[in-house]
């Protein structure tokens, strides 16, 4: 059954995500997601660069995603630094000032609520959802996450969230640890893909990503074949060629055109057919937060951000 009580005891001592940092989040201390039980947005917007189905493709009304602020994974090279990493930026947002967004995402023709990276803040997020669907939002609810939450954790969103699309980074410890501090991210990865797609959650869909990353062809690898051998006809693959070097650590070069092809390769020879392929690009501008839209005006059109407010 949905959980219903308070989130408050959820934040104590906090087990919620697969780092068990124990920090007492609901006395006001900071886990090392970098966030109190308080819940903080960064911004909402109409999003046009998510896979062609949830945008609703060129016609389409764009995705409603909600950023969230704060990570329990921590990327060296996270795009999203700005809200990610402490002092990460965003503003607290109580129940009803959730609904309200959701309410302005649905109004301007937004086809999903698109919650992104919400993993160390499940209880409060499903609480908000919860009095959202109570309070009329009837879009369906997209978890875009890093995957590296606890099934148990994943249980709270039972019956809230009607598409996961969990990231499946790499399946090398050695990189995870080098990447994300995390040598356990693979198998805790791997266990909460395979807990969405179990066929007795109520969850029609679940598109996996994978962002492949520049000299690391051999980790790619690694994940196409495990999802061709796990998931394959119970989840789509998303393949993601985005990556775009930051200044703060990673990869210090775009994916080039022999590792794209290479790739694709890949899914022939795995057989994955099901999902979707980015195509090859000359780089991406990273968003900035601290812009009322941290987006190109021609991928996202802002609802609501955590300086300004309704926009």
């Amino acid at each position: 059954m949905p959980q219903t009580r308070s989130p408050a005891p959820f934040y104590a001592s906090c087990r919620l995500c697969p780092r068990l940092c124990g920090a007492d989040r609901a006395g006001g201390g900071r886990g090392l997601c970098g966030e109190s039980a308080v819940l903080r947005l960064a911004c909402a917007s109409i999003h046009r660069g998510e896979e062609p189905p949830l945008t609703g493709g060129p016609a389409g009304g764009g995705s409603g995603t909600i950023f969230v602020s704060g990570c329990n994974l921590g990327c060296v090279f996270c795009q999203n630094r700005q809200i990610s990493r402490p002092p990460a930026r965003g503003a607290p947002v109580d129940a009803a000032e959730f609904g309200r967004i959701c309410a302005a995402l649905q109004e301007r023709g937004a086809e999903n609520i698109n919650i992104v990276t919400g993993s160390h803040a499940v209880p409060a997020i499903a609480g908000r959802l919860r009095a959202a669907k109570k309070d009329g939002a009837t879009l369906p609810v997209l978890w875009n996450s890093s995957a590296y939450e606890l099934p148990e954790t994943l249980e709270l969103l039972d019956g809230l969230v009607d598409v996961f699309l969990p990231d499946l980074k790499t399946l090398d410890a050695e990189l995870a640890f080098r990447f994300f501090g995390a040598p356990d991210y693979p198998a805790r990865a791997a266990a909460a893909v395979l807990k969405m797609i179990e066929p007795a959650r109520p969850v029609p869909a679940v598109i996996v990503r994978h962002l492949v990353l520049p000299g690391h062809l051999a980790s790619t690898r690694g994940v196409l074949r495990w999802f061709a051998e796990n998931a394959a006809g119970k989840a789509l693959l998303s393949l993601m060629f985005q990556y775009t070097p930051a200044a703060f650590a990673g990869p210090d070069r775009y994916v080039n055109k022999r590792e794209y092809e290479t790739t694709l390769g890949w899914l022939e020879e795995f057989g994955i057919e099901d999902g979707y392929c980015q195509k090859l690009s000359a780089g991406n501008e990273l968003p900035d937060f601290e812009k009322t839209n941290p987006f190109p005006p021609e991928l996202a059109q802002p609802v609501w951000h955590w300086k300004d407010g309704f926009v």
